[in-house]
């Protein structure tokens, strides 16, 4: 067979000749790089990389092949898929289907073959760029630059947060979990850990919540810009104002930053992998964290009376957590579920139960 070529172009007019994987569509979307050694099947099952398509910068992708019960959603979610090797042939007792497959079955197109050192290295000097994955050997550059540069992902929490509630049960504390785009292993942390977990869609209102009388609230991950759910916001003030212990993941936290006067901003490339170093204020202990967000939190315009730093990030200094002040509330902007790692802070989940038990 024959290997259909496919082209990357970026909106600065850089081109990226490869070879089609995947579906064999065009597709223009924004372009972000992840630098995780392990876990594509759970890096294209994470909600947050709605409306983007992911750079792997690992050289070789699908050596073991898809276990679907690895995923961390019930479906992947980027545009498309761009890697320097893809592996034809998986090598794994549990492998149910091979990353071609899987990206076929589930209309993602892709590019392979091309230098993806050179295009991250690109995207880190330029910033975060949109970008077209297309098989069209006649493309037009006058025509695809403009309908590059005016790309918006849009308001995408509404496109993968739950359609309706559901309820993992447990038998120790009572959950509320807000799907902003949710990665699995978040409900099953805290499953795991005894509690009953009820997870409510984004757009569930704070009085619904409430009504259910949760020991704690847990806010999810999710894509997009933060600022573009500002009907969400006014629901997270009165959950802030209720005083039940509340804990937050990466888009919940940037949304309750931005809830109690906080600004966001987007980062120039974002952090996206399982290797970001971030430093517990209190303890100085380090953690390596797995990331996924463009967008990080600004705390100059917020009250200093309201919340404090809690974790920074050790390479730029960006904020990577809040601790509020006389509320039971600390949020991060790293992930603890982790999946597939690393798993240095999980033990963040055992803090959130431990602020339940103390305002039972």
């Amino acid at each position: 067979m024959i290997a259909m070529k496919a082209f990357l172009i970026l909106e600065d007019g850089t081109v990226f000749a490869g070879t089609s994987i995947g579906a064999q569509k065009d597709v223009i979307s924004e372009i972000v790089f992840n630098t995780s050694m392990t876990g594509y099947l759970e890096v294209l099952t994470d909600p947050s990389y709605a409306g983007q398509a992911v750079v792997m910068t690992y050289p070789l992708i699908g050596n073991y092949g898809i276990c679907y019960e690895d995923m961390e959603s019930e479906r992947p979610w980027p545009d498309g898929y761009i890697v320097r090797e893809l592996s034809r042939l998986p090598s794994n007792f549990r492998s149910e289907a091979s990353i071609q497959e899987f990206l076929i079955k589930y209309d993602i197109p892709g590019i392979a073959g091309i230098d993806t050192r050179a295009l991250t290295k690109l995207l880190r000097e330029k910033g975060t760029m949109n970008g077209m994955i297309t098989v069209n050997e006649q493309y037009c550059l006058e025509e695809i630059l403009p309908k590059l540069k005016s790309y918006r992902t849009g308001k995408v929490v509404e496109k993968v947060t739950c359609k309706a509630p559901y309820t993992l049960p447990g038998t120790g504390k009572r959950v509320a979990l807000l799907d902003l785009g949710a990665k699995n292993n978040i409900a099953k942390s805290l499953n795991q850990r005894g509690c009953q977990v009820t997870v409510y869609p984004a757009f569930t209102s704070a009085e619904e919540i409430l009504a259910a009388r949760p020991d704690g609230i847990m806010l999810s991950n999710g894509p997009g810009d933060p600022k573009e759910c500002a009907s969400i916001i006014e629901e997270l003030k009165k959950l802030y104002d209720s005083d039940i212990p509340i804990f937050a993941i990466c888009l919940g936290h940037q949304l309750m930053a931005l809830a109690n006067g906080a600004d966001t901003h987007k980062m120039k490339y974002g952090h996206r992998g399982g290797n970001h170093p971030v430093k517990d204020i209190k303890t100085n202990r380090v953690y390596i964290s797995s990331q996924n967000h463009g967008y990080v939190v600004d705390t100059e315009k917020m009250d200093p009376s309201i919340a404090e730093v809690a974790f920074v990030n050790v390479n730029d200094g960006t904020v990577e957590g809040l601790r509020y002040l006389n509320k039971n509330i600390f949020t991060v902007q790293f992930h603890p579920e982790a999946c597939p790692g690393p798993q240095d802070s999980a033990s963040l989940f055992d803090q959130f139960i431990s602020m339940m038990e103390v305002t039972a």
